[in-house]
């Protein structure tokens, strides 16, 4: 997992529409960058309806949120209509970022190991650096410990 205080590293992925999102496009924003498993599961509809929730604060606490999943753009779409969720869910299909932030790993369930996006949000400052890491994310009150740092 990249440590704080760390330049974040740069990346482009396409969103729900196809469009080319770039961490750069957000320079002197501050961006809370969450990476979760997958589209419409229990867990990561909770955080991503959480986040939702929470948008308008973030926004006036200076923040971008977007989201970082495996889901190609089609998944992301419906995702994000069927929960009206009001930001940008990127498709890191071959997890490349998700390697570059340490989100990539081993993970179990039921006793079987396997690779795949850990929970893990990171924000990221106006001055491109991270600021806070919450490796392994517990859903239940997530995107309001997101709030308070900002």
């Amino acid at each position: 997992m990249i440590d704080e205080g760390k330049k974040a590293p740069a990346f482009s992925l396409k969103n729900q529409a196809g469009k080319t999102v770039k961490l750069a496009d957000f320079a002197g924003k501050q961006v809370v960058l969450h990476f979760y498993p997958k589209d419409d599961t229990p867990g990561c509809t909770k955080e991503a309806c959480d986040f939702r929730d929470q948008h308008s604060k973030l926004t006036k606490a200076g923040a971008v949120v977007l989201g970082v999943s495996p889901d190609d753009e089609a998944r992301h779409t419906k995702f994000r209509e069927k929960y009206e969720l009001p930001f940008d869910l990127l498709a890191d299909v071959g997890h490349e970022v998700a390697q570059k932030y340490g989100a990539w790993g081993q993970k179990s369930l039921y006793g079987r190991k396997f690779m795949g996006i850990i929970r893990s949000t990171f924000l990221i400052g106006a001055d491109g650096k991270v600021k806070k890491v919450w490796p392994k994310v517990k859903v239940d009150g997530h995107a309001e410990d997101v709030l308070a740092a900002l």
